[in-house]
Order: structure tokens, then sequence, then C-alpha cells
């Protein structure tokens, strides 16, 4: 047996100021105290000291494990006997909901809200090829598409997500994956807002499901452009309605029930946007409306999900009466 889940959240910091230090992100490292401190403040996130024992509690796992990070579900085999199975089974759940994914830890089965696979499988095959790339997954969750970027052989893979609950969820399938530092895959509690200035570090930026959740679009994609190398990729995906190159919408207080959805543009008016931003060889790879059995309600995630947020006599409208959901992803590059 190794690696116990108390080492694993004490040695996640350690590994992560390695890292920075390794792929020379100086610029950054000075901040990470604070950052981490602000971002795992107790003061602010009641239920936090629940998500962080439930990933303590995991028991110790066997050494001998096989890990398939490009299997649709992020996957570690294992052999754990019934008490532990129950006992981690639980734990678990006390991390719920889980939004991204599938896993598959031992023999538990994570059906999450979103099948995060679909949206993989439609993005993988347009990417620069990973292997050895530094990449930032900004708004990643729990890290599902995080693993799927190590598993495509990145070298450093880093997910920014301001949400405790996800870093939680993250460092729980980080202990099941075993030897973390194998797949360079780190998670840092903040916002895209706490990246340095002008860092230009990272070879590939995702940027999947934030941009409408953003007053001020054109900015996040200055900060997304800031962020990478010269030459480097972007990969932006985000909600977008039917139109031309000046169709951009923007809804009243919800959408599709969430709060805070500013600008849909169309993927056309999208693609004028990166490129007044600077972008060069913008082009859009795929555009896809969600539907009821890529987004929806399961055991892990037991809340109302898009078959509430719809229309129940035309799912072609949200519940407010907009365009139901359509997301499209545009790859575009930083110049050299």
């Amino acid at each position: 047996m190794a690696d116990t889940p108390t080492d694993t959240l004490k040695d996640a910091e350690r590994r992560l100021y390695l890292a920075f230090l390794e792929y020379e992100l100086t610029p950054w490292l000075a901040r990470l105290p604070e950052q981490l401190s602000r971002g795992l403040d107790r003061r602010r996130h009641g239920d936090l000291p629940a998500w962080e024992k439930a990933v303590t509690k995991l028991p110790a796992l066997p050494t001998t494990r096989a890990v398939d990070l490009q299997d649709d579900s992020v996957t570690v085999q294992l052999e754990l006997d019934d008490a532990d199975r129950r006992r981690c089974e639980n734990l678990l759940k006390i991390l719920m909901p889980w939004r991204k994914g599938p896993y598959r830890l031992g023999d538990i089965a994570i059906d999450t809200e979103w099948h995060s696979d679909w949206k993989w499988q439609r993005v993988a095959p347009h990417l620069s090829p990973l292997a050895g790339r530094r990449v930032l997954d900004v708004g990643g969750g729990n890290g599902y598409h995080a693993w799927r970027m190590a598993g495509a052989g990145a070298a450093f893979v880093l997910v920014i997500d301001p949400s405790p609950r996800f870093y939680y969820q993250f460092h729980a399938v980080r202990h099941f994956v075993g030897d973390a530092d194998a797949y360079r895959t780190h998670f840092l509690p903040v916002g895209i807002e706490d990246v340095p200035e002008k860092l230009a570090a990272f070879d590939t930026v995702f940027s999947m499901g934030v941009l409408y959740h953003r007053p001020s679009p054109l900015e996040h994609l200055l900060q997304l452009k800031d962020a990478l190398a010269p030459g480097g990729e972007l990969v932006l995906e985000t909600l977008v309605v039917e139109g031309d190159a000046q169709t951009v919408f923007m809804p009243g207080e919800r959408y599709a029930s969430m709060p805070n959805v500013y600008f849909l543009p169309s993927s056309k008016a999208l693609a004028h946007w990166l490129e007044r931003c600077g972008f060069e060889s913008v082009r859009c790879v795929d555009e896809t409306v969600t539907t009821l059995d890529e987004q929806r309600s399961t055991e892990w995630m037991t809340f109302h999900s898009l078959a509430e947020f719809l229309d129940p006599h035309d799912r072609t409208k949200t519940i407010e009466g907009y365009p139901a959901p359509r997301r499209a992803t545009l790859i575009a590059r930083k110049p050299r």
C-alpha cells in the first residue's frame, strides 16, 4: 500500500512549486502562497473542511494499478476490498455534485452530469499535437479534460478554476491516479485574472465554458492571449447563437436558468472578435447543439440539469424562451 491522501494534499503544493520552477513560471511563483491561501480560505467556503476531510479520509491504495488517461472514462484499475470500496464511494459522494467526467476509479463509476468525453472527441482531432507541450486549462472544473490532455502527452498541465469543490474533486482523482509527477497535472484554485499579465508561457491554452460568464469578453480573450507563448494555440469553446458576423445576443438575468451569462455571439462574430484581438489562423472546428444525453442529472449530480432548463413544450428554446444551448469550438494562434 502507498500514497495516503494526506500525503497527496501535502505533496501537491510542493510539486506545484517545483513545476513552476521547472517550466520557468517565475513571475507567477511569488504569488502562489497568497493565491493558494485565498482560494482555500475556510472563512469564504463553509463546506471546504468537509471536502478536505473527504479527500484525506480516502484509504491508502495498492501500489499496483493501471492508469488509462486515453479512455473516455479517466480510468484507474486497481483492486479494493469491499470495505475500502464502500468507503471510497461514500467519501467521493461527499464531493458531489460531479459535473465533468466520466471517471472509473477501481470499480466505482462516476457518471457525471456532462459527457465531457463527447466534447473531447469533438475537439481532440483538431488540436496541434499536445505531446511535450505546456498547457493551461482555464475554468477546467474538476480536471477531467486536463487528465485527457496529460494522456495525450502534454508535459505540464495546469488547471485553474476558483471552485474549491473542484480542487478537492481533482485531488481525489489524483489520489487514485497515483504518481502525479508521471503525468505533470496540477490544479490552482484561481481565475484567469490571477494569471500574471504578459506571462507568455503556455504552448496551448484551453478556455471551455468560460467566455459567456465574462462581462468583458474581449478582455478575457486578451488575457488568454497574454498567457500564450508566441505561436501558441488557443482552444476556445463557448455558447453561441446562429447568425452572421454581426450577431451577438445578450440574455436577461438568466439563460437556461444560469445566472451571470452575458454575451452569446455567433461563431462568425466570435471569429471576428479573435481576429480583432490579434489572433491568427482562426477557424471554427465544431458547432453543436447540446443534447439531453450530453448534459443530464445522474446519481452523482442529482440536481436539475438541462432537461429542466429547456421549455418542456419546445426543446429548441430555453425555459426563458431563448434559443437552446449551442456550443462552438474555435481554434486560433497567437502570432510569433
